[in-house]
């Protein structure tokens, strides 16, 4: 990377591995950083830590010494099994846009790295929101383990530029870089599970590169990404959201909303979790028509990529389960056991319990955990039947 590439993309890039040392002295200096780590990994002296982390001479090295074991332990003791299916990959040497749902703040991209590293590829970069980077040590912390950032926090007039910025960014990570980048298809998780490849996204992607918004796209050889969790621990916190945006006129989470989301996703109880990959899209890109309005070939991309994306789910008998409570149908009685639904309706009671609300809207609540687990179901059937 040039200088003149440096500067340009200084606010939102990665570190450089020659940025990294006095780095980690800034990090093993913050008490917040190090209450944070000794949270995560209790039985292990911060020294050894900070031992380990002086050691790494690159991102990479960061990523396989340090991150990889907290991620490890978080998959040993949250989920009960993580796995992906790549085969569908033309190869492991492209780069790839791995453009995917989004179920949680901090793991859907930290298990991805590890799954990789477990194949010995290389791990991505990865598209991160500002908004939640809270403290100077979490923006630190994710540059070192190869983010860049989102700004989505910047005034109207500034966005624009932003998102150019980005945009050349992650075209010169794929083609010049020869990197590959883990980005959501949408601004945040959809709450409600039902996945939709935001075209503002598409429309960002497409304003660097060279040629056409369909030769645009080609370069950053999307590969669209199923990311599918038996259990989502976040689930009533969502459902709970519902709730006060359906009632508070305006309501915006805050940081600390923000927080308890990391806390809960990373150490509450997930089940099985899966990442399945389709192939790149470029030769369904390819058959569009470029002189159709803009518009329409935005839907059409769209409806291409999530296709890819409900044709992989991984359903899980909680999803089955869930269609059928919300229908108020056994169509799908053959995918589970009454002993298994009887355990997922326990689950569903648990996490209304959890909710904190002055006025709970049982139902209303109940109806929306139900359609979080229901509506992959329902996407799936739809695609495979295309």
């Amino acid at each position: 990377m040039t200088d003149i590439d440096l500067r340009e993309f200084d606010e939102i890039r990665p570190y450089e591995d020659s940025e990294l040392a006095p780095i980690f002295e800034e990090l093993i200096a913050d008490e917040a950083f190090r209450k944070a780590v000794s949270g995560i990994l209790p039985k292990v002296p911060f020294e050894l830590i900070a031992a380990k982390m002086r050691i790494c001479k690159t991102k990479l090295d960061f990523q396989k010494t340090f991150s990889y074991d907290i991620i490890r332990n978080i998959i040993d003791k949250y989920t009960t099994g993580l796995s992906m299916d790549d085969s569908a990959l033309n190869d492991r040497v492209t780069p790839y846009l791995y453009l995917s749902d989004h179920r949680d703040i901090i793991l859907d991209a930290a298990f991805l790295a590890v799954l990789l590293l477990d194949r010995d590829m290389d791990t991505v970069e990865i598209a991160i929101g500002d908004n939640l980077l809270i403290y100077p040590w979490i923006k630190k912390l994710v540059r070192i383990n190869k983010a860049f950032i989102v700004q989505r926090t910047l005034p109207m007039r500034q966005m624009l530029d932003a998102s150019k910025r980005m945009s050349s960014y992650m075209h010169f990570v794929i083609n010049a870089k020869r990197g590959s980048i883990w980005m959501a298809q949408r601004e945040g998780r959809a709450k409600d599970s039902n996945d939709r490849t935001q075209e503002s996204v598409l429309k960002m992607l497409a304003m660097a590169g060279e040629g056409d918004f369909i030769d645009r796209l080609m370069e950053m050889n999307i590969v669209p990404l199923s990311i599918s969790y038996e259990y989502d621990p976040c689930d009533y916190l969502k459902a709970q959201e519902f709730q006060l945006k359906r009632d508070i006129e305006g309501y915006k989470k805050s940081t600390k909303d923000d927080l308890k989301s990391m806390q809960v996703g990373m150490f509450g109880q997930k089940g099985k979790v899966h990442y399945q990959m389709s192939k790149c899209i470029n030769n369904e890109l390819k058959q569009i028509d470029r002189n159709l309005p803009k518009a329409e070939i935005y839907n059409i991309v769209s409806a291409i990529i999530d296709r890819h994306i409900h044709r992989n789910y991984r359903l899980y008998t909680s999803n089955y389960i869930a269609h059928d409570l919300l229908t108020d149908k056994d169509e799908y009685a053959d995918k589970y056991t009454n002993d298994e639904k009887e355990q997922f309706s326990a689950y569903i009671e648990e996490q209304l319990n959890k909710i904190d609300l002055p006025n709970k809207d049982i139902p209303f609540l109940r109806e929306k955990l139900l359609l979080m687990y229901a509506n992959p179901v329902t996407n799936y059937m739809a695609a495979v039947s295309v």
